[in-house]
């Protein structure tokens, strides 16, 4: 059979306060379209479908709107899980009523060890997981890290494997090996809640969800993160962001990446205030999109998140490339000694491009007198 293979939707999300649900529709429109064109017989999504276990009630409805979509309207059947941004008992409300309609929501451990059979295929679905939930199905209270915890859980389900089917498991952990993007949560303390590779060779083939970049896994050809459908941090600027197609009638299966367009693109841009200022001096981006500013600049600049949001609204985030330069080349003695509130004054005014207000001139008198009283 043929399915494909998404993650880390994270309905809801927010990208520093702006609202991303115009761009998780559009992200959702081409991956319906993908498997319409690619006609999949399901579709997978490995887990964090939403980016809180509270999401509101927009983040809801917009969910909601995507799974009848592709499963009441498009028939396609679903193969989903509960990620660690998700509440399993939220998601899963429902549940007995999905199967209906091809729709398989897990959202236990149990759940996992029990395939789904579909086509040629048996589909295990673990849900994220944490180690005293297996303790408590293997009743053993030896099981103490994620890696114990998945070694019982992989042998339990080759238990059920049918020798004549692909087995292929959908999760949402981190596998040793991987690489974070900033925009992940980290779920793994001192590499005790890392899953090794080699307890996934049993499977065809592992859709992953957890890591937002599909690179985060490198050299293992059937084991593999779908990533994020948009760029969610700085460090995924770069990124192309798509989903597998994934065909099991094929030995090994066969996996092949689909690319999705951003709608309103994440953009970092490297360059000097006065550039990045200048009309002429034109950049690969839209008003729309969202930008990321590293400063070559090395003086101070007055209000400089204020006045480039004049030509990129969206802006994000503003960082400087190279230290900022606001010591006074030469310093004599008559500088030096001068009274403390005079130098602060006139560093405040060096940083800033400002002086100090009159308010602020009295909050640092006040604090100073008191640091006097306090050496005495």
């Amino acid at each position: 059979m043929r399915f494909l293979h998404t993650a880390d939707w994270h309905i809801g999300k927010k990208l520093h306060g702006y609202d991303l649900l115009t761009e998780q529709r559009d992200a959702y429109e081409q991956i319906k379209a993908i498997a319409l064109a690619q006609k999949v017989d399901a579709v997978v999504i490995a887990g964090d479908l939403y980016d809180r276990a509270l999401p509101s009630e927009d983040a809801v409805s917009a969910l909601d709107a995507m799974l009848v979509d592709l499963n009441r309207r498009q028939h396609l059947p679903l193969l989903a899980i509960s990620g660690n941004h998700d509440s399993a008992v939220r998601l899963g409300q429902g549940r007995e009523w999905f199967e209906s309609t091809d729709f398989y929501l897990n959202t236990t451990v149990a759940e996992g060890v029990k395939p789904v059979v579909l086509g040629d295929t048996q589909f295990f679905l673990l849900p994220y997981f944490e180690p005293f939930s297996v303790r408590q199905y293997f009743q053993d209270d030896q099981i103490k890290t994620v890696a114990e915890a998945m070694a019982r859980l992989v042998t339990a389900m080759q238990a059920n494997f049918d020798p004549n089917k692909k087995h292929v498991l959908v999760a949402h952990f981190f596998a040793a090996g991987s690489q974070h993007s900033d925009s992940e949560t980290l779920v793994q303390v001192g590499g005790l809640n890392a899953v090794p590779v080699d307890l996934l060779a049993p499977f065809d083939y592992v859709a992953l969800g957890h890591l937002h970049r599909k690179e985060a896994l490198q050299n293992e050809p059937v084991i593999k993160y779908s990533g994020s459908p948009l760029k969610f941090s700085t460090s995924e600027a770069a990124d192309t962001k798509g989903v597998w197609i994934v065909d099991t009638d094929k030995t090994p299966v066969e996996v092949t990446f689909e690319p999705l367009k951003p709608l309103n693109d994440l953009v970092v841009l490297t360059d000097s205030f006065e550039r990045l200022m200048d009309p002429e001096v034109a950049y690969p981006v839209t008003s729309d999109d969202f930008i990321a500013v590293n400063l070559t600049d090395t003086t101070p600049i007055a209000n400089v998140m204020q006045r480039l949001k004049t030509r990129f609204p969206r802006i994000i985030e503003l960082q400087r490339v190279n230290q900022l330069d606001v010591t006074p080349e030469k310093l004599n003695i008559e500088e030096v000694q001068r009274d403390p509130l005079t130098l602060l004054s006139d560093f405040f005014g060096q940083v800033a491009d400002h002086p100090l207000t009159t308010q602020q001139a009295g909050w640092a008198k006040t604090t100073l007198q008191q640091a006097m009283k306090e050496e005495k």
